[in-house]
């Protein structure tokens, strides 16, 4: 295992992100937990620190504080109520009114929810953790997370419905905003069922989300912008009719030699599903390296020096990304090992050809001016 050394003030706060423990008695602890299975205490997710805090509840009903700092004082969200949500509001002296006025930064953005029977409520409940994992990436990266207030307004919401009659069939996708997600996905057989159908080779909710999302950036940040010209030169001219190019994509198929060009078949069809699918991979390598580097993870392999990668830095914070791709691979070689060892299939059944690593590079660049 690689030690980890933690020179700087700021290395020392951000190791407490990917790899949590109990303030009380150190346990190691995931991003979800509620309390700690060693000691027993309250756990809350504080997403202005972006913490999992350990907490102390204090006399007054519902009302938490920090054990390492009293006068850090939270709420949990309205959620909790629901079992969706770990997250902390904090405590500004008075009983929320309503349920929205005690949502935290994660649940604010829901503009809808199914109705909550028990099937329902099961489904949610997974939605809401890949969610909330998108949320926490996204504060990371300081990307602008603020809920839409109405429909045609500026900002991020979430729909998360269900379809009640097989003519009423909902979509999962992104309109200026509003990503809209079909609840059956968070049905595993549904998923698996609808992975085989698409003859994709990965489809999870997290990856749904991450993938929306980078439709929501890009309207944000290249819709009408200087940067359009480089975006058309590496991904192509998105002013190509959409409808058509996803009926020719629908009727045909990828080209038969997609991988040269697109890290998946779907991101052949459109400029936009090119960008949206390089983002969505681009979080997904940069989530999984920030966890191998807090879990002190190095891939040395005893028959080759090829394969060779030392975690050793956060790569949220690695200008390059050239490094963090050369920290991925090796990590991804070894987790296929792993998976196949237990007769799995592979963690990342992809092949990132030289284009796909320049639009990732042009992503980790760009990600940086999103305002």
């Amino acid at each position: 295992m690689l030690a980890l050394k933690l020179t700087s003030s700021r290395c020392q706060r951000e190791s407490k992100m990917k790899l949590y423990t109990c303030s009380k008695c150190q346990n190691l602890l995931y991003f979800e937990n509620t309390s700690c299975l060693r000691c027993g205490h309250v756990l809350g997710f504080d997403a202005d620190t972006l913490e999992l805090t350990t907490l102390a509840e204090d006399n007054t009903s519902g009302i938490f504080y920090d054990i390492r700092n009293k006068q850090k004082r939270y709420r949990f969200c309205s959620n909790q109520q629901y079992g969706t949500c770990n997250w902390l509001v904090p405590d500004n002296g008075r009983v929320p009114e309503n349920d929205d006025e005690g949502l935290c930064r994660a649940c604010i953005l829901n503009r809808t929810i199914p109705p909550l029977t028990d099937e329902n409520l099961s489904l949610w409940r997974k939605i809401e953790i890949a969610k909330h994992r998108l949320i926490y990436s996204l504060l990371r990266l300081n990307l602008p997370v603020h809920p839409k207030v109405d429909d045609d307004g500026p900002g991020l919401a979430f729909d998360f419905l269900t379809e009640l009659s097989p003519a009423g069939k909902i979509m999962t996708g992104h309109d200026a905003g509003l990503i809209t997600l079909n609840i059956a996905e968070a049905d595993e057989a549904q998923r698996v069922r609808n992975k085989q159908d698409l003859g994709e080779k990965y489809r999870t909710l997290l990856g749904h989300f991450r993938h929306e999302i980078g439709h929501y950036y890009w309207d944000r940040r290249l819709r009408d912008s200087p940067d359009l010209k480089a975006f058309r030169r590496i991904f192509g001219d998105e002013s190509q009719s959409y409808e058509d190019a996803l009926k020719t994509y629908y009727d045909q198929g990828a080209p038969a030699n997609w991988m040269d060009n697109y890290i998946s078949p779907y991101a052949s069809s459109h400029p936009w599903e090119d960008w949206a699918e390089s983002w969505s991979h681009y979080l997904h390598m940069l989530d999984t390296v920030e966890t191998a580097y807090y879990f002190g993870i190095s891939v040395d392999p005893k028959k080759s020096a090829d394969i060779h990668a030392s975690i050793d830095r956060d790569p949220y914070f690695i200008k390059d990304f050239e490094t963090v791709f050369n920290m991925w691979l090796p990590i991804t070689f070894a987790v296929n090992s792993l998976n196949r060892s237990m007769g799995h299939p592979d963690f990342y059944p992809f092949v990132i050809a030289p284009p796909v690593i320049e639009k990732m590079t042009f992503i980790h660049n760009l990600r940086k001016t999103i305002k």
